[in-house]
């Protein structure tokens, strides 16, 4: 997976880290009741997104205290494409 930075405060530029940990995926079993590979919806990428920011800040020692809905309203649909783009399998390298 690349590294993504996710800017969820545009008028003062702050980015976090975000990527896929076993920590994200521990997260979001705890806040939903889900296993990440059940993810449906936007409310649950939302949530996972949100616990891989979380995750990443603690491994990299970023302070992250941004509650789940406050993300919510902050991060938009082009960030969960750009997160989408770098989770996913790089199809050149699966094409035979």
């Amino acid at each position: 997976m690349k590294n993504v930075s996710i800017t969820i405060n545009a008028s003062d530029g702050k980015t976090y880290p975000c990527r896929v940990t076993l920590g994200a995926m521990r997260r979001f079993k705890q806040e939903t009741g889900k296993d990440a590979e059940n993810i449906v919806g936007v409310d649950d990428l939302a949530v996972f997104i949100w616990c891989c920011c979380m995750s990443a800040c603690k491994a990299d020692g970023v302070e992250f205290s941004v509650p789940l809905d406050d993300f919510c309203d902050l991060v938009d649909i082009s960030t969960l494409s750009a997160f989408n783009e770098a989770i996913a399998p790089d199809e050149k390298k699966t094409k035979k």
